[in-house]
């Protein structure tokens, strides 16, 4: 296969600087639960709610956003959507009350229901058609680096200063991103017009349906254990402040791993056996985090599950787009849609059951929740084989 061009890999980074600043501000909570809690007076659990209510909004405002203004060129969505979540990070740090937080994560919210959804469709915009899938690929290497970088200095910022400026560096670095991406990426026509007809057409396809529960129950899977990592590390491997951090940056170190194989091995395996092939490596870790805690198994644990989640992540982009063709810009939509309701309601899962009956309790919930997304996928392609299936681009 032909190597992107350079223009093209420099837009491509842009748009994956932008992915990694989503992610930091995003799911910086889940490294910073202590520092966010002692410095609002707040619970574990109202903590984790900072999450999941900016995956609902997420959730409900991703689509709707698309019907509102996917007509504009998508380089002006995102760079809008850059704006509003700045913003609304630095509304965060000065926020004076629960109440406040609240409000500024919905407002996050909102804002990268701007960025994330275009920024895939964006990215297979830039590039020929057999180029796709390493393009969301190298886009998507935003949210490893989130972890590796991200998620680590999150930590430790938040511990060392406190949340405040963490969320002061957020915003800094969004308006950053934008400037960078308003020189980098090119001007482009107008985006897709999507019409409340057309979204609903996508949302109730019979192949597209099954497809995007197969990513609502990974991403509830996976959050119904990671959102509580950092009281599990806490609380079962008695580890520090220090071994959250530490964690963290295994976890980025191995999404770089994962998101590089990823790269290349999209060049040779379908969307499909990438993404059995991530679900299952994921599956295994957490049956591995069933034996007797140790820190050994922890950082074990989380350099198999960095790499695991690295490969469902662009898969199930990548299988998005092939399904949804021409209307990819609304189904990648839909599809971030389902991410983030399945964080937010992961998220809330993982409060409920790890305060009544501890992380095993959470580790069994994940691993339902993937059973449930495997059966949601062997639908979905059984589906797409079908004679005279009606291609949602037709």
């Amino acid at each position: 296969m032909d190597a992107i061009a350079r223009p093209a890999v420099l837009a491509l980074r842009s748009l994956s600087l932008a992915y990694f600043v989503q992610a930091t501000g995003a799911l910086s909570v889940v490294g910073s639960l202590a520092a966010i809690a002692a410095q609002w007076g707040l619970s574990d659990a109202q903590t984790a709610l900072l999450i999941t209510v900016f995956g609902v909004t997420f959730a409900l405002a991703a689509p709707l956003l698309q019907v509102a203004f996917g007509h504009l060129p998508r380089r002006r969505q995102v760079l809008i959507g850059l704006a509003v979540f700045s913003s609304a990070a630095l509304a965060f740090a000065v926020a004076p009350d629960y109440r406040a937080l609240l409000a500024a994560r919905v407002a996050m919210g909102l804002g990268a229901a701007l960025i994330g959804p275009v920024l895939g469709a964006l990215a297979a915009g830039l590039v020929e058609p057999r180029q796709q899938g390493s393009a969301i690929a190298m886009v998507l290497l935003g949210l490893s680096m989130a972890g590796l970088v991200g998620m680590p200095l999150s930590a430790w910022m938040a511990q060392a200063w406190g949340a405040r400026p963490l969320f002061v560096a957020v915003a800094a670095a969004g308006l950053l991103t934008a400037l960078l991406i308003r020189l980098a990426v090119p001007a482009q026509a107008g985006g897709q017009a999507i019409s409340l007809t057309t979204l609903g057409r996508v949302l109730t396809d019979a192949v597209l349906l099954p497809a995007y529960l197969v990513v609502f129950f990974i991403a509830a899977g996976a959050y119904t254990t990671y959102a509580f990592i950092a009281p599990i590390i806490r609380d079962v491997f008695h580890g520090s402040a220090h071994t959250v951090s530490a964690g963290m940056a295994v976890l980025g170190m191995a999404g770089v791993l994962g998101n590089l194989f990823v790269v290349r091995a999209a060049r040779r395996y379908s969307a499909d056996a990438m993404l059995l092939a991530g679900m299952g490596l994921l599956a295994l870790d957490l049956l591995l985090l069933l034996a007797p805690p140790t820190l050994a198994l922890l950082f074990g644990m989380l350099l198999l599950w960095a790499f695991a989640t690295d490969i469902i992540w662009p898969s199930q982009q990548r299988r998005i787009v092939e399904l949804s063709a021409e209307l990819r810009g609304v189904a990648l939509a839909v599809t971030a849609s389902f991410v983030f309701a399945g964080i937010a309601f992961g998220s809330a899962l993982a409060g409920l059951l790890y305060a009544r009956y501890g992380h095993h309790a959470n580790l069994l919930g994940s691993l339902g929740l993937l059973l449930l997304a495997l059966a949601f996928l062997a639908l979905s392609a059984r589906r797409a084989q079908m004679p005279g299936w009606p291609h949602a681009a037709d």
